[in-house]
């Protein structure tokens, strides 16, 4: 069942527009109007909230496959930030037309709600990773979630995700290899 479900997803897309989106181009801003939902279907979006102090919050990192701020689709405005990290490309459909697809079959409906509990069971790790006490148990929570570590270039991410400096993180891996 598993399997069928990004394809469900998919599905919803299938009539949807297709736009292209260059690394820093915004897709949709905090307190923007909610009228379209997005799939990604190339690149990454960054969704990030900022506090009212202007610190970044990184909220996640939608790649192929994932539906952008799944929330919002109940939503009237964006709560966050959503933009291009890399060369991306989105699927985008009104969010009505959304909601009529998830709501008009059962399949898509299903799919909807497990991604949703996807995203939810994200959002609790993060926030548990986040309330660990040092570098290396918020990494050892982080890797106990994924396979290996980002490459080179996004490590710097990673320390944003864990809520640690950049230094920090990169002291803690050196420990760990040396």
């Amino acid at each position: 069942m598993i399997a069928i479900m990004p394809n469900a997803i998919a599905q919803i897309f299938r009539t949807g527009r297709v736009q292209s989106f260059e690394p820093g181009q915004s897709v949709f801003r905090s307190g923007d109007p909610v009228r379209m939902m997005y799939l990604v279907t190339g690149g990454q979006i960054a969704l990030v909230r900022h506090t009212r102090a202007g610190t970044p919050l990184m909220l996640a990192r939608v790649g192929p496959g994932g539906v952008l701020a799944e929330a919002s689709a109940y939503s009237a405005v964006y709560h966050c930030d959503g933009t291009a990290r890399g060369r991306s490309q989105l699927r985008m459909l009104p969010v009505a037309r959304f909601l009529d697809h998830v709501h008009g079959a059962t399949g898509p409906a299903r799919a909807w709600a497990a991604q949703l509990a996807r995203a939810l069971q994200a959002a609790r790790m993060q926030s548990e990773i986040r309330s660990l006490n040092t570098v290396a148990e918020r990494l050892d929570a982080w890797l106990s979630d994924n396979e290996a570590l980002p490459p080179r270039g996004q490590i710097q991410d990673l320390a944003h995700s864990l809520g640690v400096t950049r230094e920090a993180l990169y002291r803690e891996l050196a420990r760990r290899r040396g």
